[in-house]
């Protein structure tokens, strides 16, 4: 009996470092040369900050972070750790610089919607970047403080290898609900919201004027809008089912290993979102050295709401 139960343990634990070997590192690789491009093009390509300038720039360094630690998952899938505090602190930095790209993502949306459906706001440029700068700031203190109230969740005894929980240590109902609903339920209503609402605002305006250019940008926006959607509901969406799965797992005894290795794939899926939100990057820039060079042959047009403020 005993030995079935070690040969069952033995064959859950190979599957996911089977699994942490060969994919994490493309991610890595991938993730890498975007994210490191998208800041250095941020940070020396720039002549003027812009509020959307911030957040992206935001964005990009949570992706960066998040990529430039997957080394020591994909070493410890070769070599395994032994549970220590390096590897809660290497579990909390994981999830700190995901859900600083999901609150990121979310005020990007927001910021957004608000550009356009405020357009007089809009041309206020520097309160909404001292309203970047600060939103920024508090996502970054509001996780690093999530993360050290309820740090008690997190410590190397509750680990059954360097980044895998052990079933005897579950996570709090209070630490699910937090996550679950601040970090995933709020922001993706927010988004849905404000991708609704941007949507329709773009639809409607573009009835009423006229040119192919001017058709053809609302037409990007909208797939853009969409796009992103769509890749934080892919992304985020099976690691927060899994949380639930794994809370459950008394009640799901008999799909152990299933359940262990779904939300395996589930970390993996969105670690992917790294390298995704690096084609809104390629957007965003595009649409900046635009607008750049389109403010050295003309000035800007008062009572419009410019591309690069979407």
């Amino acid at each position: 009996m005993n030995v079935s139960n070690v040969t069952c343990n033995e064959s859950w634990a190979d599957e996911p470092q089977y699994f942490q070997r060969v994919l994490y590192i493309p991610v890595f690789l991938l993730g890498l040369l975007l994210n490191v491009s998208a800041v250095t093009v941020l940070l020396l390509k720039r002549r003027q900050w812009m509020d959307t300038h911030i957040y992206t720039l935001n964005l990009a360094l949570a992706d960066l972070a998040l990529v430039l630690f997957l080394p020591v998952r994909v070493f410890d899938a070769y070599h395994p750790l032994e549970p220590s505090d390096f590897c809660s602190a290497m579990f909390s930095i994981h999830y700190i610089n995901m859900y600083a790209s999901i609150f990121t993502v979310t005020c990007i949306s927001v910021h957004r919607y608000l550009s356009i459906r405020f357009p007089f706001w809009a041309q206020e440029r520097s309160t909404k970047k001292r309203i970047a700068v600060l939103v920024c700031t508090l996502i970054w203190v509001t996780l690093v403080s999530i993360c050290l109230v309820l740090g008690s969740e997190n410590t190397h005894t509750h680990l059954r290898s360097c980044y895998s929980r052990s079933d005897k240590k579950r996570q709090s109902l209070t630490f699910l609900l937090v996550v679950v609903i601040l970090g995933y339920l709020l922001p993706l209503v927010t988004m849905t919201f404000c991708s609704i609402k941007t949507s329709r605002i773009l639809w409607t305006s573009g009835e009423h004027q006229s040119g192919e250019e001017t058709s053809v940008q609302k037409k990007t926006f909208l797939r853009l809008i969409k796009a992103n959607w769509i890749v934080f509901v892919v992304c985020y969406t099976p690691i927060h089912v899994a949380m639930w799965m794994v809370m459950y797992h008394d009640c799901l005894s008999s799909l152990e290993n299933g359940i262990h290795n779904f939300r395996e794939v589930a970390e993996w899926i969105a670690t992917t979102n790294c390298c995704f939100d690096s084609f809104g990057y390629y957007f965003l820039l595009k649409q900046y050295l635009k607008d750049e060079s389109q403010s050295d042959s003309a000035s800007p047009t008062r009572g419009r709401t410019k591309s690069s403020d979407l």
